[in-house]
């Protein structure tokens, strides 16, 4: 392709923050390049791969309607073909939060973008901040790799009611739908905190716990405020801070963070 190219990877199953990624690379590029493919090597032996909600038609649709130039929609066998033994680690970054509870989920992350920075050669790549660990992990892996493009980060979409907007909302249940607000509820605390001067890191992260523990539908798994940059566990906030917690309702595990100080 002639001019810049921005590139948006997906997992398909589109909503309104895939089409918020869309809009910015259609504004800040000449063309736009959307991959859709459900990578295998991201999941967990008891995670939900077989069952990722999946809607090609549905989601070419909406990108024909929002202008996308090509739709990039790989096979497994076509990102890793028999043989295939090479994998990215972005030591430090990857066995943490999220790392530490899905053993191996951000080696296959970033293995697959690497590929798809090599196969489409964007000018620049759109990620969105709700998933915040794995976009400190590309970003760190762009810079260390002398990737030739600028990892843009998008801001969180949500719903009216605060829920970040996720493919996995679907297994929600009503009622579990209605709980999962206290997410957004529990952030909303942490940023209030820290606006009033609050600087104690395990006082943000118990104001969290009581508030999460309080949705009887809640089950927390971790509540954390670490260094945006390099994801440790902070003690004192006195500079740029990544509150993330992740939390189940049922079978279904949802995640989302919020920056302080930036």
């Amino acid at each position: 392709m002639v001019g810049t190219v921005g590139l948006v990877p997906t997992m398909g199953y589109l909503h309104e923050g895939h089409r918020a990624l869309v809009e910015r690379a259609r504004a800040e590029n000449d063309h736009v390049v959307v991959s859709i493919f459900v990578n295998p090597s991201q999941f967990g032996p008891k995670e939900d791969f077989a069952r990722y909600p999946r809607d090609l038609p549905r989601d070419l649709k909406l990108l024909r309607r929002g202008g996308v130039d090509l739709v990039f929609n790989p096979s497994p066998v076509d990102i890793y073909p028999d043989g295939f033994t090479t994998w990215v680690t972005v030591e430090g970054l990857s066995d943490r939060l999220e790392g530490q509870r899905r053993p191996g989920h951000f080696r296959g992350v970033a293995t697959v973008v690497l590929k798809l920075f090599n196969l489409v050669q964007p000018t620049r790549a759109y990620f969105g901040q709700k998933d915040g660990q794995q976009v400190a992990i590309l970003k760190r892996m762009a810079e260390d790799l002398d990737c030739p493009l600028e990892v843009v980060v998008c801001p969180t979409v949500r719903a009216p009611d605060g829920l970040a907007l996720s493919s996995r909302n679907v297994y929600l249940t009503p009622e579990q739908r209605k709980g999962a607000t206290v997410l957004y509820r529990a952030l909303c605390e942490a940023a209030r905190l820290h606006q009033r001067g609050e600087r104690d890191a395990e006082s943000v992260r118990s104001a969290l716990r009581e508030i999460v523990e309080s949705e009887p539908a809640a089950a927390l798994d971790y509540v954390s405020v670490a260094d945006t940059r390099t994801l440790r566990e902070l003690d004192r906030i006195t500079g740029p801070a990544m509150v993330s917690l992740a939390v189940r309702f049922g079978s279904t595990r949802l995640i989302d963070n919020v920056l302080l100080g930036e």
